[in-house]
């Protein structure tokens, strides 16, 4: 088997779900994972830090990808309009493997409790990342809290529905319908 196989991170990835799919998420090792994807147990290894975290890759990248929106936003932005920017930019890296791969690993956390914890800690991260660009603008505190919080409420909802839609539509406007209904329904609380 070649040494740096390309594509090798998504190939596990796929391979874990499947297995996880299978035979469930405990009973799951490394070294079948890296067996079904076609690589050495040493590359798994190069890639995650075990397979808890495998199922949790992309956070690094979606903070990265809502933050860089938030702070790309204009001068003027509101806190909103500038969650809305990071949102955006998120969407704007998303496409057919992520609708894919998605319900696949919404059903390997929802049978496992050690993974819905780490599902919520991912949600924990990506508000504090979204709280930390909106203090890099200016936002207050409490503001910048509130603000990320519906960001995360937004980008969990609108993905969800963009997963369930037919053909093949762009996920950015399932989140800036989910954002606006969000901001919608926090103007009605009074």
């Amino acid at each position: 088997m070649p040494r740096w196989e390309p594509g090798a991170r998504e190939r596990l990835i796929l391979a874990a779900l499947d297995l996880f799919t299978e035979q469930g998420y405990d009973a799951t090792t490394v070294a079948q994972i890296a067996e079904r994807a076609g690589v050495a147990k040493s590359t798994f290894f190069r890639h995650f830090p075990d397979k808890r975290e495998l199922l949790v890759a992309g956070q690094a990248a979606l903070s990265e990808l809502l933050t860089e929106g938030i702070t790309q936003a204009p001068a003027d932005a509101t806190p909103l309009e500038a969650v809305g920017a990071g949102l955006q930019r998120a969407a704007s890296m998303m496409g057919p493997v992520n609708r894919e791969i998605a319900p696949r690993l919404k059903a390997a956390v929802a049978a496992n409790a050690e993974l819905q914890e780490r599902d919520s800690l991912k949600s924990v991260g990506l508000a504090a990342a979204m709280t930390d660009a909106l203090a890099a603008r200016g936002v207050p505190d409490l503001q910048a809290h509130l603000v990320a919080e519906l960001g995360v409420l937004a980008f969990k909802r609108g993905f969800d529905e963009w997963l369930t839609a037919k053909g093949e539509p762009p996920l950015a406007p399932y989140l800036s319908d989910a954002l606006e209904a969000f901001r919608a329904a926090s103007a009605a609380l009074g």
